[in-house]
């Protein structure tokens, strides 16, 4: 039996981060990159490794340019975790899982660290290869809480929910992580919506603009929990503007996105302390005529433009930058 999984990037529009601080937001995934899981069944229990992983280098030099683009981990601790999760799982429910062993191996090409959801796609992957290999079966609403924990119980990597509920249900979804409605069943209101109702995307990324997003919401979170009431306050505006998205896209009024996606971005500036070339590729799309503002983390942006000559024109200027520009493909 050969269990294969593919699982897509994903681009936050509205309402980063407040997925994090029972918030809301608005996510799409991009289909242009995506993370794949092979498991098959073999005697012994192995993790094969993939290029992030490997322990050669052929200097120096390029073992420091191989940490600061992947960090000090590849996939292997992903894959672990999230078995190690599944397992429990499974315990914790009564499920009695078959006595047999896998080779899993995972493949991405997905740009690392810069808020396209690669980590998450790699154990969403892994976790739905795992569910198809032991028959086991997880509720949609309930599946993306599993993949939370193997970054935030298991790996300590602060993150929240957005990226896991988009990369599960995929397509356009707002979400709405309400304290009291999560506490009541235990997972949010996610509500597909109809990609077609967006106007034209665009999205931008630096390769070797690479952040864990685990460091830049470290500080974040420990300000949030300390009742600081400008970021209190920074979470609600960005969940009224991940509301505001929803209700502007059902009224088919897909040119208000920009607008907010803007305002997004320009009050997460206001409480977070952004890269330089961060700021760059935003301020050079604003110039082009277009809205910008992240798509996770850092390193990559996402907004919209009224033609293909305003494309064209941002393909051209970002690229001045370093930068490259995609249409992300969503249906």
């Amino acid at each position: 039996m050969i269990v294969r999984t593919r699982v897509f990037s994903r681009a936050g529009l509205a309402g980063n981060p407040s997925d994090g601080y029972h918030g809301k937001t608005l996510s799409v995934t991009v289909k242009n990159f995506s993370a794949e899981v092979t498991l098959y069944e073999t005697p012994d229990l192995e993790i094969l490794p993939n290029e992030r992983d490997h322990s050669y280098f052929e200097n120096l030099a390029h073992l420091v340019k191989d940490v600061r683009r992947h960090g000090y981990y590849g996939g292997i601790r992903l894959i672990k975790a999230a078995a190690k999760k599944f397992y429990e799982y499974c315990e914790h429910k009564g499920i009695q899982l078959s006595d047999k062993n896998f080779t899993v191996r995972y493949r991405s090409n997905i740009p690392v660290q810069v808020g396209l959801g690669g980590s998450s796609a790699i154990v969403t992957a892994t976790i739905r290869a795992l569910m198809t290999f032991y028959g086991v079966e997880i509720s949609k609403p309930t599946l993306p809480n599993l993949i939370l924990s193997v970054e935030t119980e298991e790996l300590g990597i602060a993150a929240g929910l957005q990226d896991r509920v988009i990369q599960v249900y995929e397509g356009l979804v707002f979400m709405d992580f309400d304290k009291k409605l999560m506490e009541a069943q235990g997972y949010g209101h996610y509500e597909p919506l109809d990609p077609n109702l967006l106007p034209n995307l665009y999205l931008a990324y630096m390769a070797d603009l690479s952040e864990i997003s685990g460091v830049s919401h470290g500080n974040l979170r420990g300000r949030f929990l300390a009742g600081d009431p400008q970021v209190v306050d920074a979470m609600k505006y960005f969940a009224d503007r991940a509301e505001m998205a929803k209700e502007c896209l059902k009224a088919r009024q897909p040119e208000k996105l920009g607008q907010l996606i803007n305002e997004n971005f320009d009050k997460r500036k206001e409480i977070m302390p952004l890269n330089r070339r961060n700021l760059e590729m935003v301020s050079v799309a604003r110039a082009a005529g277009a809205s910008a503002g992240f798509t996770g983390s850092g390193g990559a942006i996402v907004g919209t433009y009224e033609n293909e000559a305003m494309f064209k024109k941002l393909k051209e200027d970002l690229a001045e930058i370093g930068a490259v520009v995609i249409k992300p493909d969503i249906i």
